[in-house]
């Protein structure tokens, strides 16, 4: 019996005001990374209106400027307006600090984290948050090579693909809100969507007669931004991810060093996930690993194949225990996390990015 089924994926340009705040944080953990490679650091971001808080903790010999970074992230976006910010940054709690630093870096909190892949790409994620996400980075790209002068920062695209019996078969539904200057009608925005967005981004071989495309449903989107709405860092995780088809932990990774497992322990769960199928040793990876602070190994390892594994789940067990390390310290130096190589990342998704060089997204040599 043929089983289908529909799936949906979201996400969402950097001028939406939660990857405003995204950006914002991972810049600051760049720079602070920078100067000071063993920087310990969680500053979040709020923003509405033309008002910035920049909040949370950080323990750095690193000088930082944070008003400065700030308007120089908002700038980069796009947004040319004048911004109050407002800081409340304080220093890692010493209990904290005490249980994380030592001879060898220990996990920053408790929690668990997921970590996936599968072979609906070539990129082994899922094929919705990878052309949800890739609407959006086309738009970015199209408005900042200048091409056109009618996009404006904000936006959000929304991807339905039809499954049949586990592979994706075609595209359903394309949804896309741009933000847009006065001077385009909808009419033209659509046309110009449809060929230089789309037709760029979803193969033909996903379209037919079929698919819907519903562009600016609101009739139009000129005011866009954190006029229109409020933003947070770490209010995208399922875009930051793989778009719901995946579990995830909920923590957020923006803003956060690698001490802290919600961002290292996401990063390497999705790197062993992904050699697990690279491998062939299943379809579909779902890895879940949990921590607690002051700790380095993880307490527990889980790995659920979806029942898509070609060997014995034992023999898969066997390969993560023989292959890979998830105490902390490891995760940092294999995968050389302590560099300022997060502000990239910020938008677009942390995993499956053909446009970055990755550590967690390459194929280990394993002999």
């Amino acid at each position: 019996m043929i089983m289908k089924y529909f799936f949906t994926s979201e996400a969402v340009c950097e001028g939406h005001p939660d990857k405003v705040c995204d950006k914002i944080s991972d810049y600051i953990l760049d720079e602070a990374l920078r100067q000071d490679k063993y920087s310990k650091m969680a500053v979040e971001a709020t923003i509405k209106n033309n008002t910035v808080v920049i909040y949370g903790e950080a323990t750095t010999r690193a000088k930082l400027d944070y008003k400065r970074l700030v308007r120089e992230v908002i700038e980069d976006i796009g947004y040319m307006e004048e911004f109050d910010v407002i800081e409340l940054v304080s220093e890692q709690s010493k209990e904290i600090n005490n249980a994380v630093c030592g001879d060898e870096i220990m996990a920053g909190d408790q929690g668990i984290m997921f970590g996936y892949a599968c072979k609906d790409t070539e990129e082994l994620m899922p094929l919705p948050i990878v052309l949800a996400n890739g609407l959006c980075y086309k738009l970015s790209q199209i408005r900042k090579s200048k091409k056109v002068d009618f996009l404006k920062s904000d936006g959000k695209s929304q991807v339905t693909v039809e499954y049949v019996d586990g592979k994706p078969k075609r595209v359903d539904t394309i949804v896309m809100a741009i933000n847009h200057a006065e001077s385009i009608s909808q009419e033209n925005l659509r046309k110009f969507a449809i060929e230089e967005v789309i037709s760029k981004v979803i193969s033909k071989e996903y379209l037919d007669e079929g698919t819907k495309i519903l562009i600016n449903q609101s009739g139009s989107f000129i005011i866009g931004g954190p006029i229109s709405d409020s933003g947070t860092t770490g209010r995208k995780l399922i875009s930051d991810s793989y778009g719901g088809m995946a579990r995830i932990g909920g923590g957020a990774m923006s803003s956060k060093d690698p001490s802290k497992v919600d961002r290292s322990g996401a990063y390497y769960a999705r790197y062993v996930a992904k050699n697990v199928v690279a491998n062939d040793l299943a379809n579909i990876c779902e890895i879940q690993v949990s921590y607690v602070i002051g700790k380095s190994n993880p307490l527990s390892l889980f790995i659920d194949t979806k029942g898509t594994n070609k060997v014995a789940m034992d023999k898969i067990y066997k390969y993560v225990e023989d292959n890979f390390d998830f105490s902390v310290q490891n995760i940092i130096d294999e995968l050389d996390l302590l560099r300022p190589i997060y502000y990239d990342v910020a938008c677009y998704g942390h995993f499956g990015r053909k446009d970055l060089d990755l550590s967690w997204e390459m194929i280990k040599n394993i002999n």
